[in-house]
Order: C-alpha cells, then sequence, then structure tokens
C-alpha cells in the first residue's frame, strides 16, 4: 500500500523539503538534539533531494560505471536547539556541480525558523575511491533542480 511508504520529502522551487520529527534516541541527557544528529538529518535531506527527482542510491551501482558519494567537507554552524518532540523540516538546496564536486546548501529549521545551516561539498567517486565526474544521467537528473545556472564540467 503506497500510503505506507515513507515520505520523501517535497520540493518548493529548488528547495527540497524534508519533515522530521525528533525522538528521544535524538537527544541527549538534557532533551535537546545531540550535536551529531543534525549531521544525520543532512545526510536524510541530501539522500530523498536525490531519490525524489529519480536517483537512487542503488541505481547509482547498477550504471556501466558504478558510482557513489562521499563528503569531502562540511560547515555546521549551530544557531538554536532543537528539542524532543519538535517538528523539523530539513532544507536542501543543490547549488551547482563543479568536476567532481556537488555544492549543497541545508538547513534544519522549526516552524520556519533556522536551527542549524551546513554547507556541503560531496565528491562522485568510483568504487575503489578514486574521484570521478558525475555519469551523463545523473548530471541530466540533478540540472534541471540545481539553484545556479552552472552546468557540470
Amino acid at each position: 500500500m503506497s500510503d505506507d511508504l515513507p515520505t520523501a520529502g517535497r520540493f518548493d522551487g529548488h528547495d527540497h523539503l524534508l519533515p522530521v520529527r525528533v525522538y528521544y534516541e535524538d537527544t541527549d541527557f538534557t532533551g535537546l538534539v545531540y550535536h551529531a544528529n543534525y549531521v544525520r538529518y543532512f545526510e536524510r535531506g541530501r539522500s530523498d533531494f536525490l531519490r525524489a527527482i529519480g536517483v537512487g542510491h542503488a541505481d547509482l551501482l547498477e550504471e556501466e560505471q558504478p558510482l557513489a558519494f562521499v563528503v569531502a567537507d562540511m560547515n555546521l554552524r549551530f544557531i538554536k536547539p532543537a528539542r524532543i518532540d519538535d517538528a523539523l523540516v530539513v532544507r536542501t538546496v543543490y547549488e551547482t556541480v563543479k568536476g567532481v564536486r556537488l555544492i549543497i546548501r541545508q538547513s534544519v529549521e522549526r516552524a520556519g525558523e533556522v536551527l542549524c545551516r551546513a554547507e556541503v561539498t560531496a565528491v562522485c567517486i568510483h568504487l575503489d575511491g578514486r574521484p570521478r565526474r558525475p555519469s551523463k544521467g545523473l548530471i541530466e537528473k540533478v540540472t534541471p533542480w540545481l539553484a545556479s545556472t552552472a552546468q557540470a564540467g
């Protein structure tokens, strides 16, 4: 039954919005979201953005030359804490593709207020870990959703 499937979020322009709930397991002893869990929320946002545009991780492994992504750089700015039971939104914007790099801007928000920001550089790699350019199919699916007008090069 399709109603039983988890949501992959929705788009608002180029912004992908993924609702998440804060559970007890996400918090520290004070009831605030443990800082490392924001990284998990951001990973879900990036993955569900790709899933929503038709790029599943399993699909990337089945390409003629399989590929994967690794996070090469992530800068986080913690602004305000999230608390147990909060309804949050992970906002993800794929800014541009430059060679092997995907530049991504993200935030975790509560009722429109930004709690944490992330600037992420993900790198496309061969399965042996060597950098590689994204496949033509991946570029074709991502390009219409890029916030910038830059094309993959």
